[in-house]
């Protein structure tokens, strides 16, 4: 039986202090003031193009992401996240999550984002070692690093997350277990764990850094998770831990197959319609002076996922999870049949990537680590 997924809300906020030479998102660098007031209408108004497909759902979580969402001015995040919630209910416990960098301008108003109603904080800090935050590009400094994340930690909000990348150029298993610990210091509830890749449109794509070989890749990966398993931190996606009751609930949304709205520049929208039968994408016009010019459509463009294409969509999101796959999300939450993939099954059980039960599938250590093989199974079917 089809059934209609729990709801989340995208709100991006564009722009930041300066593009990171690694930074693929749609981010653009500041060249005035950020039109707080003018933003902030047309993200309501988006919003209201969109409340068809809320399907008498409350939100279960909000997710501020950017560019540098912290940038807005407190006043105009309450005035969102009021308009928000004035348009479509939301649970009892909304986790409303925002992104922030750790720069003194932006943790120096942590108190009155949580004010406007921000529950959760995720700070970009990327890494605390002063070399590797000139080659990334960063504008902060790891004393104004760990003092972020001591201010999220002195504001008793619901949870923070330190956001932390690993396998750097010229990066060694010791300089990354130091980050790591570090971090670890500062006691974050959750912490997201990622490894560096190469995007296309980025200035690492043109002028590509030396980045560690292989082995060193591997190494760094699996102290790393010792570290943080030894810590508490329990890891239940592919680059997210968190200690026990601590997970983001947003992400587990996005990665359980659920429905989300995105409003903003370039925010991107997954919804379930079981009148049509159809799983809906849609994409908004990506750039600040579009979005805000009230003659363009904010509906850059929408698509419906292909039948064919349903099995691979639910798996890569799905499978980046540690926890076990219900069977029966992939008809109720795709209209598809297991029939219809059971020979990719097979093939991925047989290679050792995933295991079966008589309810579940649970992605292996093996399929963890080689998650594009496992994937591309379903890719090839």
């Amino acid at each position: 039986m089809r059934l209609l997924p729990p709801l989340s809300l995208y709100i991006h906020i564009p722009w930041c202090v300066q593009k990171c030479p690694y930074c693929d998102f749609n981010s653009h660098a500041l060249k005035s003031e950020v039109p707080h007031v003018a933003y902030v209408d047309a993200l309501l108004e988006d919003l209201k193009q969109d409340l068809i497909h809320v399907q008498g759902r409350k939100l279960c979580s909000i997710f501020i992401g950017g560019g540098t969402p912290s940038l807005l001015e407190p006043r105009q995040m309450k005035r969102l996240l009021d308009g928000v919630k004035a348009l479509i209910p939301s649970d009892d416990k909304l986790e409303i999550t925002m992104e922030a960098n750790p720069g003194t301008v932006e943790s120096g108003r942590f108190a009155q984002f949580q004010a406007a109603g921000i529950t959760r904080i995720s700070i970009g800090v990327q890494s605390f070692q002063s070399d590797k935050l000139i080659i990334l590009g960063r504008i902060h400094d790891s004393n104004e690093a760990i003092n972020a994340a001591k201010q999220a930690q002195e504001l008793e909000l619901d949870s923070f997350n330190i956001d932390l990348m690993h396998s750097l150029p010229a990066q060694q298993v010791t300089d990354a277990l130091g980050d790591l610990k570090q971090a670890i210091e500062l006691a974050p509830p959750h912490l997201s764990w990622y490894q560096l890749t190469i995007e296309p449109n980025t200035q690492f794509h043109s002028k590509p850094p030396r980045l560690p070989e292989d082995d060193i890749l591997a190494d760094i990966y699996d102290a790393g998770r010792e570290a943080l398993t030894a810590a508490g931190y329990q890891q239940y996606e592919i680059s997210a831990f968190a200690k026990p009751g601590f997970q983001c609930h947003h992400n587990l949304n996005y990665w359980r197959f659920g429905d989300y709205l995105g409003i903003g520049c370039g925010a991107h929208s997954k919804i379930t319609n079981l009148e049509s039968g159809k799983i809906l994408r849609g994409e908004k016009v990506k750039h600040p002076k579009g979005y805000l010019d009230p003659e363009i459509d904010y509906r850059y463009k929408s698509w419906h996922i292909e039948t064919e294409d349903l099995a691979l969509e639910f798996f890569m999101n799905r499978f980046r999870l540690v926890e076990p796959c219900p069977r029966r999300d992939l008809p109720n939450l795709t209209g598809i049949s297991e029939s219809s993939v059971r020979a990719p099954l097979e093939q991925a059980i047989t290679k050792g990537l995933i295991t079966e039960s008589t309810t579940h599938w649970q992605v292996t250590p093996l399929g963890q680590r080689f998650l594009n093989t496992l994937l591309n199974i379903f890719m090839e079917q």
